[in-house]
């Protein structure tokens, strides 16, 4: 049996109020976290060094109650520090498997751009089948499990560009800005003052049952189809009157970005106490979900034309539909 709309968002709002109490401001950021874990997507964080990244999730993962884990990618990273390997008891005589960091329920991949391709392509199969399999065997991940990926838009030096494959597979990809002033005080104050203690105030069982609430979410047909013709415009923009940005894009975005949407929307609105999508929860969620599957050309490198520029002019082409049923509303 499914808990009032009002309720869900209530447990949001303690589990955002709990995380609050240690990050200071950042609302679209938390609320973008909620989204992914939720809608079970996994989210891209760009922003400089000390934005509270990893704070965030370690604090988010006490009020779950849920395991947390954090992987420093370096070059020199293998596959098997991440996933696991298989170890030779000579004892017993026998191989043992010894299991990864990956094995939590909020996974935290800092500076994921600055381990080769080798270590980034382990990561396929634990974020899309939520599995690793070591010597044969497949071995399940805790659910539920997202994976938080950080970059740092700065140093370019020693990184390496994630695969179009992987990257696909991020639900979300948000930037995160500098502090206000007033919220660098608040920081500076809670920092240097007594630490805080997080209370749990759910456990894992219960957000799994806040995502299988959010998959029941009723989104309209018309919004469905809104999320379609968006991600169509990126890979045929012409069709949809922008034939000027044609030139501008390689590649558009895939099926797993229309998905995301749709996902992403209904999580929003579950965290909103609403049971349906409204066009506004579909809308706020475009630039996060296409930013990252936008494959640019030459010619809009050199243009300076930014994946969030060419997103707006989509924005602007493509109209939102009307509202959802009325009769929706007032379930």
């Amino acid at each position: 049996m499914q808990a009032p709309a009002a309720e869900t968002a209530l447990l949001m709002e303690r589990l955002l109020y709990e995380v609050k109490r240690v990050v200071v401001g950042q609302d679209r950021f938390l609320e973008r976290v909620l989204v992914a874990l939720l809608a079970q997507g996994h989210l891209l964080v760009e922003g400089v060094p000390g934005l509270a990244k990893t704070l965030t999730i370690k604090t988010l993962a006490c009020t779950i109650h849920g395991s947390f884990k954090r992987i420093q990618f370096t070059p020199d990273l293998v596959p098997a520090d991440l996933v696991g390997t298989r170890i030779y008891n000579q004892k017993s005589g026998e191989f043992g498997t010894a299991l990864g960091p990956v094995f939590a329920n909020l996974l935290l991949a800092d500076e994921i751009n600055r381990a080769p391709a080798k270590v980034q392509s382990a990561l396929l199969e634990v974020m899309q089948e939520r599995q690793v399999t070591i010597a044969g065997e497949t071995h399940r991940l805790p659910e539920p499990f997202v994976v938080m990926a950080t970059q740092n838009p700065i140093e370019t030096e020693g990184t390496y560009p994630l695969p179009e494959a992987q990257i696909d597979r991020f639900m979300m990809k948000v930037l995160v800005d500098y502090p206000t002033e007033e919220e660098e005080f608040v920081i500076a104050q809670r920092v240097t003052g007594p630490a805080v203690a997080v209370h749990a105030v759910a456990d894992t069982l219960q957000l799994a049952a806040l995502q299988r609430e959010c998959r029941a979410v009723f989104c309209d047909p018309a919004l469905m189809q809104y999320a379609v013709k968006l991600v169509s415009a990126t890979r045929r923009p012409a069709q949809h009157g922008l034939a000027e940005l044609a030139p501008y894009l390689s590649y558009g975005a895939s099926p797993r970005a229309t998905i995301g949407l749709i996902e992403g929307a209904k999580a929003l609105a579950l965290l909103r106490g609403r049971r349906y999508v409204l066009p506004e929860d579909m809308v706020e969620l475009v630039p996060d979900v296409l930013r990252h599957r936008l494959v640019l050309s030459y010619e809009a490198l050199a243009a300076d034309i930014t994946p969030d520029a060419v997103i707006q002019r989509i924005l602007k082409a493509v109209p939102a539909p009307d509202k959802p049923l009325t009769s929706m509303a007032h379930d």
